[in-house]
């Protein structure tokens, strides 16, 4: 029976850690790092995961700035606002909440915001730094899914990872952590052939692809670890249930380790974001001391 990976517990010390730093910060500069979240329009699952995002910036001690844009909002009024919190130097971070609305341009809202406040590790200048092994703001979803595969084993150096899916904000940056910790990676997806066989030979499988319950013990080799990015709402005896992209009850008996849904990968984005937003504040910071000694 595979070790359950806890992402509550887990983002529950990178928030402690985080909190203390917030408290160091805040003493050397006299004011806390700033957050600003962005959300248009009143979509009921970007509403929760906007208020967990606020509740736990407050929680680290942080600055929690909130705009809330109608769903009709022009795509110049939501540029002007991030403009604007880009300018402000009391903003550290900027996350505007995915997906917009589809009339709004979100590569566009991506690219506007200053590289160094885009906490999601979403802008292209901090895509391609993470491609070339430089230090940047990591998407968050994987960031946290290296913290517990760090937990979990260590030294990576070696193993041979299959990242199931090739999006922007999981597959590729998942792939480029893992290489970067010297991993053999692979990347499989909707058109790879022989899929399930390149899977089974993998020591950590993660999987990000949105299909709930996509991936079972055929896919996995035994003693694999297994991370679960996926978090799917299905019907099931009449009830609403959330699963993950693995089959949890079929791969947990051969998986050395694998991340319930919920409670797994879950926690730790959220927790990571609080993490990137220190990184930037301590890095703005930094540059504005270098620019006032410079001056």
């Amino acid at each position: 029976m595979a070790t359950l990976i806890d992402g509550k517990q887990i983002s529950q010390q990178v928030i402690d850690e985080v909190a203390t730093e917030v408290a160091d910060f805040s003493a050397q500069y006299g004011s806390a790092p700033g957050l600003a979240v962005v959300l248009v329009g009143e979509d009921p699952a970007s509403q929760v995961y906007v208020r967990n995002k606020v509740k736990r910036a407050e929680e680290v001690g942080m600055n929690s700035i909130e705009h809330r844009l109608p769903m009709d909002c022009s795509q110049e009024t939501l540029n002007k606002l991030i403009d604007e919190l880009n300018a402000n130097p009391a903003v550290h971070g900027i996350l505007v909440q995915l997906p917009l609305p589809d009339h709004l341009n979100e590569e566009e809202v991506i690219e506007a915001i200053s590289a160094e406040k885009d906490v999601d590790g979403f802008h292209p200048m901090n895509v391609g730094a993470l491609a070339c092994g430089e230090a940047t703001l990591i998407p968050c979803t994987p960031l946290g899914c290296m913290i517990m595969l760090k937990q979990q084993f260590g030294d990576l150096s070696g193993k041979n990872a299959v990242v199931i899916g090739r999006s922007n904000i999981v597959g590729k940056p998942m792939a480029a952590l893992l290489l970067q910790a010297n991993c053999t990676v692979t990347i499989v997806h909707s058109r790879t052939q022989n899929i399930e066989s390149i899977c089974s030979q993998a020591d950590i499988v993660v999987a990000a692809i949105g299909k709930p319950e996509f991936v079972n013990s055929g896919w996995v080799k035994p003693g694999a670890v297994v991370i679960d990015v996926g978090i799917n709402a299905i019907e099931r005896d009449g009830r609403r249930k959330l699963v993950g992209d693995v089959d949890f009850a079929d791969v947990e008996p051969i998986a050395s380790a694998i991340t319930p849904v919920p409670g797994g990968v879950g926690p730790m984005t959220i927790a990571c974001l609080m993490k990137n937003t220190l990184t930037a504040a301590k890095a703005l910071e930094a540059k504005r001391e270098q620019t006032l000694k410079a001056s």
